[in-house]
């Protein structure tokens, strides 16, 4: 890994995409999926509203982690940035040209700097083509004949994913899953991209091999200078890899700011809810009562159908700071009192900028309480 670069979104004290030039910019991205009902003529009776007015931006060679809860859009806001999917609504901005609604022709340039690494490494690739047909097709598509000729590239990036060259005539069910994805990974970077989508890269694999194909993108990202929005909910792994992280629940981007500020000092409290369930190692060795200092907070119930989602703030039925005025009124993602530079939060009543353990822990479910109450007494 090259210890010597020193990426654009790296500059500054912030690391957010001001102190960088920004290279995509979404700006109120929505994408509602319709519902048809009805027979013998079917009409549309209602929709999915998967994303909706999601605001990010990346900067030129930054990592930007997306994370939530499964099914709070995470994947369709990055399907819907590489235009895999049709925007209902917003704006995607990318080097400054406006790419929402472009079309085949028009967006020719800019796909082969815009990719994507997919979540499932044994779906993701053509099991009837060799390694090196995959690998090998998006340089055929896009007309590009390096020098040397492709299955010299080809050759080439296997190498630089930690693959063998000699691979290049074998089969993907000849792989395990790590080397499926590290396929992947060559796959996205044979067109030399600038931005990269890895969706949930890690989350099919063996925890041994997910630090693998991390670390792995972190190399790739230092030494190319490739810029990634980097999907998951492994908040660990995204505090590994990204330089900024964006929080999202139920279509909606609910806060964001850099790594140390969201990890250390968060203000949403969805975001309190979610880094309160990141599990802790205990070493033997420590002191009695250490390890223990982080707040503990469940929540109740699951995440609201995105056909019908609360009115106001979206994460009012299950927060416990919830009030009337939540109900009436969506709160902005601006930044509030005591955030740092680019730190910007969607809560009217946002909670304190620590994770310390609170007086009582937060137990939003009646039976975990009323269970939790007996066997106190007990």
């Amino acid at each position: 890994m090259s210890e010597n670069l020193t990426l654009p979104a790296q500059q500054g004290s912030t690391g957010n995409p001001s102190s960088a030039e920004t290279l995509l910019s979404v700006e109120g991205l929505t994408k509602h999926f319709p519902i048809y009902g009805g027979f013998p003529i079917k009409r549309k009776v209602g929709a999915v509203q998967a994303v909706d007015g999601v605001d990010l931006t990346v900067g030129v060679g930054e990592s930007l982690g997306l994370v939530g809860e499964s099914g709070c859009g995470k994947s369709t806001t990055g399907r819907l940035i590489t235009r895999l999917l049709e925007p209902t609504g917003g704006r995607i901005t990318y080097k400054g040209q406006d790419i929402t609604h472009a079309r085949r022709r028009q967006l020719a340039p800019v796909r082969s700097e815009i990719q994507m690494i997919f979540q499932d490494p044994y779906s993701s690739l053509n099991p009837r083509q060799t390694v090196g047909s995959i690998i090998k097709s998006p340089m055929e598509v896009n007309g590009i004949d390096p020098a040397g000729g492709r299955e010299k590239k080809v050759r080439e990036l296997l190498e630089l994913v930690g693959l063998n060259p000699e691979h290049y005539n074998r089969f993907p069910h000849e792989f395990s899953g790590g080397q499926r994805q590290r396929i992947g990974v060559a796959r996205a970077l044979a067109l030399n991209p600038k931005l990269i989508v890895a969706d949930e890269p890690v989350s099919a694999l063996d925890v041994s091999i997910q630090a693998q194909v991390v670390n792995l993108l972190k190399k790739v990202q230092d030494e190319l200078g490739i810029a990634f929005l980097f999907i998951a909910h492994d908040l660990a792994v995204v505090r590994h890899f990204s330089h900024r992280v964006a929080v999202m629940y139920l279509g909606k981007v609910v806060e964001v700011g850099d790594r140390e500020s969201i990890y250390n000092g968060p203000r949403h409290p969805y975001t309190h809810a979610l880094l309160s369930a990141v599990p802790e190692v205990k070493v033997a060795d420590e002191g009695e009562g250490e390890g223990e200092g982080r707040e503990r907070i469940r929540l109740y119930g699951d995440v609201p159908s995105p056909i019908m989602p609360p009115s106001g703030c979206r994460f009012r039925t299950r927060c416990w700071k919830a009030q009337d005025k939540c109900a009436t009124e969506e709160p902005p993602l601006v930044q509030i009192s005591g955030n740092r530079d680019g730190h910007l939060t969607a809560c009217h009543f946002p909670e304190g900028p620590t994770t310390e353990s609170r007086g009582e822990d937060v137990v939003l479910d009646p039976a975990l309480k009323a269970l939790e109450k007996s066997a106190e007494k007990d």
